[in-house]
């Protein structure tokens, strides 16, 4: 999120920037946090993240690779749940699925 950046502004831009797509955003899937979920970064810096899983729709745009994605492709809900992932990416794509608004998580 860039400094002066609303959430929805920059879930946008940064859709855009990995996937070529042009998004509007409609909702909220939750709020993801694990105090086990700690980055180290090779300059001394250690960051405790949390993510918030946001909902959008396309509305224009081209699906491309980027500098920051190597492979972008569209799944339907039912192929969704056969790829492989790590168990909190599941567990967002869960929520959505089931259509659930969790807790803060």
């Amino acid at each position: 999120m860039n400094l002066g950046e609303s959430l929805t502004d920059c879930a946008v831009r940064e859709t855009r920037e990995e996937t070529g797509l042009d998004v509007e955003i409609t909702g909220i899937v939750g709020v993801y946090t694990n105090p086990g979920h700690v980055f180290a970064y090779d300059d001394g810096e250690v960051r405790q993240e949390f993510s918030i899983c946001l909902l959008g729709r396309p509305v224009g745009g081209t699906l491309a690779v980027s500098e920051e994605s190597y492979e972008v492709q569209w799944f339907s809900p039912e192929e969704v749940d056969a790829l492989p992932m790590v168990k909190s990416i599941r567990r967002r794509v869960d929520d959505w699925r089931h259509g659930a608004m969790p807790s803060i998580r």
